[in-house]
């Protein structure tokens, strides 16, 4: 008990206790979203055009014979489409392969032997077995 309190008091020679130092400030990393695969990649998946796709697809614009309708069904009372290899439902979004490249494409409706889409917000009809 006795060191505790000599620990609190100041020096008896008349100098200035020691001021504790000055906490470092932490460093702050700075992220900047990659334009093209030149200024830089996704490390997990370097193979991945996930940061600068959605750049790059909405440039270019796809031709309507791009995309196929292969089929549709009904699964659990929802229609179901199956265009270019990926099937959607209504209301469903994903990347489809063109000749082009792969273009992001949403489902807005099915109906019987029609598909319609929406690519870079421009809606399309697509037709059952034509190209």
């Amino acid at each position: 008990m006795i060191t505790l309190a000599a620990a609190a008091v100041p020096a008896a020679d008349g100098a200035a206790p020691k001021a504790a130092p000055a906490k470092p400030v932490p460093a702050r990393s700075v992220f900047v979203m990659p334009a093209n695969a030149q200024e830089g990649r996704d490390p997990f998946f370097p193979e991945s055009i996930r940061p600068y796709g959605d750049a790059m697809t909405s440039k270019h614009t796809v031709e309507v014979n791009a995309f196929s309708v292969k089929g549709i069904s009904i699964e659990r009372g929802r229609p179901m489409a199956i265009i270019n290899n990926h099937t959607f439902a209504v209301g469903d979004e994903g990347d489809v392969r063109t000749p082009t490249g792969e273009v992001h494409v949403r489902c807005t409706d099915i109906r019987a032997g029609i598909v319609v889409i929406e690519v870079n917000g421009i809606k399309r009809e697509l037709r059952i077995g034509t190209k």
